[in-house]
């Protein structure tokens, strides 16, 4: 039986009587790649807020994770996050590379747990598959914004999820360390098996990397192939005036 690894069901949310969300139904399969676009303020946030579990419920509607509802869900250890700005990282901030993946061995271990020989090797396996093993001893902050994103990607590889979340991950980092970040992700996808919900307002860069895309404008406006989007009634809808859709391509 093929569980969708994430489902909304009529998901609403709201602060005060400010609509977010309304009657959102989504669902990530395994193996899909789902860009997951939207102007700002469109509730993308709040969505992610609501799978990662760090707001408790939807005001109206279901969300699961791995066929469990989300409130009930214990095995975060399957879910990698990468935060929006976590390229941006304070460069006073006093720990290594290696220290700063260790820290995604948590939901593994529990966060009171002693760190075994396992956790370390597996922190050189995740700096190893991101290209960043050589930096472990190297302060975080002393890294350049490409380099760190991808250190805080190992972080969310460390416990081996099954799906990685991605929230604005080119913001603040040059072309060239974008067009490497899309290449990395598509090697990780292949050796990995890994399904990614992938965040953000560059629909160009994204809708030719992804294998599905879901517009959000607090409504869901589309989800499906990112061929078949990009209609000018489709982003009229979408942000609500006129905007052309530009197509990046990246070229490795």
């Amino acid at each position: 039986m093929n569980t969708p690894l994430v489902k909304l069901k009529d998901v609403s949310f709201g602060y005060g009587s400010d609509p977010v969300l309304e009657a959102v139904d989504l669902e990530v399969r395994r193996g899909d790649y789902l860009g997951l676009i939207g102007p700002n303020g469109s509730g993308k946030t709040t969505m992610l807020k609501l799978i990662l579990g760090t707001i408790a419920e939807p005001t109206r509607g279901k969300v699961e994770l791995f066929g469990v509802p989300s409130g009930q869900f214990r095995d975060w250890w399957k879910v990698g996050y990468v935060a929006q700005k976590a390229a941006s990282f304070n460069s006073g901030f006093p720990a290594t590379v290696a220290e700063v993946v260790l820290t995604g061995r948590a939901p593994r271990r529990g966060l009171l747990r002693l760190y075994t020989r396992e956790d370390r090797q597996a922190v050189s396996e995740a700096l190893e598959k991101v290209g960043m093993l050589a930096f472990k001893d190297r302060l975080i902050g002393r890294l350049s914004g490409g380099q760190q994103q991808r250190v805080f990607i190992a972080r969310a590889l460390v416990s081996h999820p099954e799906l990685l979340i991605l929230d604005e991950p080119t913001v603040g980092v040059d072309v060239e360390a974008e067009a490497q970040f899309y290449r990395l992700i598509r090697e990780l996808r292949q050796q990995m098996g890994l399904t990614v919900v992938l965040v953000s307002h560059d629909m160009g860069a994204v809708a030719h990397e992804v294998t599905s895309l879901a517009c959000l404008n607090r409504r869901l406006f589309y989800h499906g192939s990112p061929e078949e989007f990009g209609t000018e009634e489709q982003l009229c809808e979408l942000y609500g005036h006129h905007v052309r859709a530009i197509h990046h391509h990246h070229h490795d």
